[in-house]
């Protein structure tokens, strides 16, 4: 059911991008991928479960999980930028494809 949803895809994309941006990040510095890489996976997984619930309060609960997981995922861009480990320009396509599919789950809320 899931699979149906656009910004589900939009979030699986991003995964799919996300060892090239984590190959950037130093050694010692383990703890921002382990973080980005939960926060990402809980995104996308706790918009599949909200897409499988029938009552609109457990669907928005878990969209609400989704969006704070995807703000999640940007803070940790947000360090990794402040650290210089890339650059704004290698990251935006990420930033523009979270935002949208943050924008996209908000309307699936009722």
């Amino acid at each position: 059911m899931n699979q149906r949803l656009d910004c589900y895809w939009i979030l699986v994309d991003v995964a799919k991008a996300m060892p090239s941006l984590l190959s950037h990040i130093p050694r010692g510095e383990g703890y921002l991928i382990d973080q980005i890489k939960r926060a990402l996976a809980s995104s996308i997984l706790n918009l599949a479960e909200g897409n499988g619930r029938y009552s609109t309060k457990e669907r928005n609960r878990f969209f609400d999980f989704s969006l704070g997981s995807i703000k999640e995922v940007m803070a940790v861009i947000d360090i990794i930028l402040a650290y210089r480990y890339t650059s704004l320009e290698s990251v935006q396509i990420l930033l523009d494809k979270l935002s949208k599919s943050y924008n996209m789950i908000r309307k699936l809320k009722k």
